[in-house]
């Protein structure tokens, strides 16, 4: 924490969010929200026990909120109205693993029908589904901000899609698409 003000405002919001601490406790997804936290507190540089942790990015992480709710539904309904989530992040997939990142999750919106484990979506991507199915996505997958994933498609696993790229094409593993050209470049990883 940064300022006396975060440690005030944490105060308030631990008596707030006592509901969500009981869910978290009770909830089966508990292993894969740990993950999501994990990886959220680890790109903010922060180093909380489990439950300080949660208070803290439900205290200050909208989008960690909705990826809590949605986590925890539906008996997360409720909790909203405690604690509001971001309004403009939508996730409609069946199936995230666990340690999804959501950074910026303003205008955004997630509708796969599966997305891997260890992967980081950043603000105003779109990722959906035509006529023909939604896309598949891989573990270890980072959407950079602006990109638009669509179509029964299917993004390998360890792939980097920059800002405002346009993916429509299956890509395969260990490969970037390029904004601009949503040109598919394939690397080997080490």
């Amino acid at each position: 924490m940064k300022t006396p003000q975060e440690y005030i405002l944490m105060l308030f919001n631990a008596i707030r969010c006592i509901p969500h601490l009981i869910l978290f406790v009770l909830h089966k997804n508990k292993p894969i929200i740990k993950a999501d936290m994990a990886r959220s507190l680890e790109n903010m540089g922060l180093n909380f026990n489990v439950y300080f942790g949660l208070l803290y990015l439900l205290s200050f992480c909208r989008e960690f909120r909705n990826l809590f709710y949605y986590r925890t539904r539906p008996y997360s309904f409720f909790l909203n109205y405690i604690c509001r989530s971001e309004s403009t992040l939508f996730i409609q997939t069946k199936t995230i693993g666990g340690g999804l990142k959501i950074i910026h999750g303003f205008a955004t919106a997630i509708g796969a029908v599966s997305i891997g484990e260890n992967c980081t979506v950043y603000q105003q991507v779109t990722i959906g589904g035509t006529d023909d199915g939604a896309p598949t996505i891989g573990d270890n997958v980072q959407i950079f901000a602006g990109a638009v994933v669509f179509g029964k498609i299917t993004i390998g696993n360890n792939v980097t899609i920059g800002a405002n790229a346009t993916v429509f094409t299956n890509v395969p593993d260990n490969s970037s698409v390029l904004p601009g050209t949503s040109k598919i470049f394939q690397w080997n990883k080490p």
